[in-house]
């Protein structure tokens, strides 16, 4: 078993280093732009408020980072862990004239911060990445304030059969267009395949539930393929 978490961990950190410096541009191109309409949605129904701090783990080159500051006045606090020292660095790039952000170099599953310090906590395309799912939920229960508010866009299941079969035969095509832009199609064959093998969103309500987060709801958007979770430390 351990084995396996460090063959993950070793795979993930290499899959992001290798696409960094045009994540963003795979990103639009991939979706056809929606993953930024997906994002406006998530941060809608986090509703942040003015004065409140936000940890946002897999951060990536920070796009949930930057809406939250934006929706919440530019009066928020906000910490971005991302596990890719390179990701990390380019939202830095990216981010640099937000002067409220700490940024941290480190793996979900074991945080380097205090017990209930943080209003909210995103992942957003993080979660199906981490190399224990249970460990990195504790985590985000544990860093939580009481009254805190986890929240989680991942990638789902397709609720539509016609739209699930059309779904399939476009993630075929992702290791090509991966190959022509980025030069490596490896990426994003690990993409298609961490998408299949991902929980459905019945199983990860479960698996909140168990590492004991209350009030736990989501939403699907465009019929499932992707979808937010939102759950509470009460």
């Amino acid at each position: 078993m351990k084995n396996t978490i460090l063959d993950k961990t070793k795979l993930v950190n290499s899959v992001f280093s290798e696409v960094h410096q045009k994540y963003d541009l795979m990103n639009d191109i991939m979706s056809l732009g929606v993953h930024r309409i997906w994002k406006e949605k998530f941060i809608d129904w986090m509703n942040p408020l003015p004065g409140t701090n936000l940890i946002d783990v897999a951060s990536g080159t920070g796009d949930i980072a930057k809406s939250f500051f934006k929706r919440s006045n530019k009066s928020s606090f906000i910490t971005c862990v991302e596990p890719n020292i390179k990701m990390l660095s380019q939202g830095k790039i990216k981010l640099k004239d937000i002067g409220n952000i700490n940024w941290i170099n480190s793996k979900a599953e074991k945080l380097p911060l205090s017990d209930n310090s943080f209003d909210y906590y995103s992942i957003s395309f993080g979660i199906r990445n981490v190399s224990n799912i249970n460990d990195a939920l504790k985590e985000a229960y544990r860093v939580l304030k009481p009254g805190g508010r986890f929240m989680c866009l991942e990638f789902s299941k397709i609720n539509n059969e016609i739209l699930n079969s059309i779904y399939k035969q476009y993630s075929k095509t992702l290791p090509y267009i991966g190959k022509l832009i980025v030069g490596s199609d490896k990426p994003y064959k690990y993409l298609v395949n961490s998408i299949e093998k991902f929980y459905d969103q019945e199983k990860l309500v479960e698996l909140m539930f168990k590492n004991g987060f209350s009030k736990i709801e989501y939403r699907n958007l465009s019929n499932g393929i992707s979808a937010i979770h939102s759950g509470w430390k009460i």
